[in-house]
């Protein structure tokens, strides 16, 4: 078994202006997966939603004022669980969709959502990208409370993208620390590494309640080794060899076998716009992965996530599994 924990399927108002990838349908995910012996994925929308407005974000402004749709996420989460149960239910026994919400907006409107979502087919995890909504992770101990509240009444674990930029005020990893700190009862999982921060790692090793994933770790490690501001600053940063992000996953595995979680970030494991690029792949993802030792493997893309999602018996390809309404 090998299951890979981020993957977003469906489009991206947003990045097709400018930026790649902007899309990526079930049957590419799937395709790309078999070739290399991926069983499972969580999967969940891309990041921006049509409560934005549209015309104003070709503008490069980021309002819900005349948005296309008013709550968060409830078109995009039904339309991925269309995707996986109605286009392609031949699929449906290898996803775990986790439904994304955002922390700052609607929330009790989205939990509502949620609940009627849930009703039709499992939700296995919540999914917070609030980097890109100019959302606040933070808010989830104000009025966000209520997606807490909807976690721990289902046993639900969350996955946040993590940040360490100066200029990112809307998802640090250390308000998503402070966050878990809160909550003892609900599971978290870091984004990204926590871009190499080797003092937030210590810290989620530390806690009981929290993960960290590994997605888009070919183009983290290039950027630690350019010394990009998305990556933690030297003095903080995990002391490996950049260059080789096999050996850095290593490293990682050692230093924190129960805590690391493999994922893609398909399809970001690259990232282009005309600020950046940064080119990986789907083969080179999986290629650092099966670098490391059977009992790694095992771990990190086997057990180490079927506790985090606290799944009461393994997956098997072709079956639902679990099902998360029980």
């Amino acid at each position: 078994m090998l299951i890979d924990c981020h993957n977003h399927v469906g489009a991206s108002p947003r990045f097709t202006l400018a930026d790649f990838p902007y899309a990526q349908d079930l049957p590419t995910l799937v395709k790309d997966g078999d070739r290399h012996g991926v069983t499972h994925w969580i999967v969940f929308p891309f990041s921006l939603n049509l409560t934005f407005n549209f015309s104003a974000l070709r503008r490069g402004e980021f309002t819900t004022e005349g948005g296309e749709e008013s709550i968060p996420y409830a078109f995009e989460n039904r339309r991925l669980q269309t995707e996986i149960h109605t286009f392609f239910p031949e699929f449906a026994g290898r996803m775990l969709q986790f439904a994304s919400v955002d922390p700052s907006r609607h929330q009790r409107a989205q939990v509502l959502e949620l609940e009627a979502l849930r009703a039709t087919q499992p939700i296995y995890g919540l999914k917070i990208q609030a980097t890109t909504l100019r959302a606040y992770v933070k808010d989830l101990l104000n009025e966000g409370r209520v997606l807490l509240d909807f976690a721990a009444k289902y046993d639900l674990p969350f996955l946040i993208h993590s940040s360490v930029a100066a200029n990112d005020p809307w998802s640090p990893a250390s308000a998503i620390l402070e966050v878990a700190r809160a909550n003892p009862h609900v599971r978290f999982c870091l984004a990204h590494s926590c871009r190499f921060d080797k003092h937030h790692l210590d810290e989620v090793a530390a806690l009981p309640n929290t993960w960290f994933d590994i997605s888009a770790h070919g183009i983290h490690c290039a950027a630690a080794a350019q010394n990009l501001p998305i990556i933690a600053a030297p003095e903080r940063r995990l002391k490996s060899e950049f260059s080789n992000p096999g050996q850095v996953l290593f490293d990682l595995a050692e230093l924190y076998p129960h805590k690391l979680l493999w994922g893609t970030d398909s399809p970001f494991y690259s990232y282009l716009s005309p600020r950046l690029s940064l080119k990986g792949s789907y083969a080179a993802e999986i290629n650092y992965l099966k670098s490391l030792p059977p009992s790694h493997i095992a771990r990190i893309a086997g057990s180490n996530i079927l506790d985090y999602l606290r799944l009461k018996t393994k997956l098997t390809a072709g079956t639902q599994g679990t099902d998360a309404n029980d």
